[in-house]
């Protein structure tokens, strides 16, 4: 004896998160599920025709009785998935097309305005040299998620891509070796295998200056006297300081002209007498190298 199909009911998916204005795009989704599963979902297209009169065919009647039905049907259903404030505001209407209409107008141009700045989040999102690799791809994913119940599913693609994208450049030999070998990964795969390469990553990223102790680096390149960050490793040695010699003393007297506070050379009465030849060579000579 063969027991007849149970049947069953989508409709709990919509009782589990009523319409609260914004969630909209999810639940209308939802809502032409269940209606669609229950051969109801014509009501929020067609118009309800007018009464056949009483002369019509059988069918023709039943038809409109049936439109009837399940226009009352869809409509409690509509506003039994609402919160209280969309129930007070709709529950006079009779008609789901009235309904969707008027919930369209209200809130579609909220979640455009969400999901614009949602995309606008996932372009600019991108992984900062250092930065830990894990938070980052479950942000982006976030993103992609969100894009989904806002109705614009990103492809599995396209989604990867701008993951792969959004990594800093110590991930370059990782997006190279991905896309050569035309690997096909779900999201949660390639977080996965991101993961596992990080520690290797960072470990390869050479440092530019590296500060040993006191003022001596480790530096790194062909540029000897600076690293890439533009630190001069010893700037004195770089530019040394010109000796400084002292001059004269304002104390001490020059035996010569009995006066003080220049050097021999400069003395006016020497190099007068030097000019008019009153001193020997030997003795100019050996002042000018003082």
């Amino acid at each position: 004896m063969s027991t007849p199909h149970s049947s069953f009911s989508l409709r709990p998916v919509l009782e589990k998160e009523k319409l609260n204005g914004s969630n909209f795009l999810e639940w209308y989704r939802n809502l032409r599920i269940v209606l669609k599963q229950e051969k109801k979902d014509y009501v929020l297209e067609k118009v309800l025709p007018e009464k056949p009169k009483t002369n019509v065919q059988h069918a023709e009647r039943n038809a409109y009785d049936t439109h009837i039905s399940d226009r009352v049907d869809v409509c409690c259903l509509i506003l039994a998935t609402m919160n209280s404030d969309l129930q007070k505001q709709y529950e006079n209407v009779d008609s789901p097309i009235d309904i969707i209409t008027s919930l369209k107008g209200m809130f579609q141009e909220q979640a455009r305005t969400e999901r614009y700045q949602t995309v606008k989040s996932l372009i600019e999102c991108k992984l900062p040299i250092d930065g830990p690799v894990s938070p980052h791809v479950i942000k982006m994913m976030g993103y992609i998620d969100n894009l989904a119940k806002l109705d614009c599913p990103i492809s599995q693609e396209m989604a990867t891509d701008l993951i792969l994208q959004s990594l800093s450049s110590s991930y370059d030999q990782f997006v190279m070796n991905y896309n050569m070998n035309n690997l096909t990964k779900t999201l949660t795969e390639l977080h996965g295998m991101l993961k596992t390469v990080e520690p290797n990553i960072k470990k390869d990223t050479p440092n530019v200056l590296m500060v040993q102790g006191g003022n001596k680096f480790k530096k790194q390149g062909k540029n000897k006297g600076k690293g890439k960050s533009g630190w001069i490793a010893n700037p004195s040695k770089l530019n040394p300081s010109p000796k400084f010699k002292p001059g004269p003393s304002n104390v001490d007297k020059f035996h010569y002209c009995n006066g003080s506070g220049h050097w021999k050379r400069n003395c006016e009465k020497y190099l007068e007498n030097l000019k008019n030849k009153k001193i020997s060579e030997t003795s100019s000579s050996r002042l000018k190298q003082q």
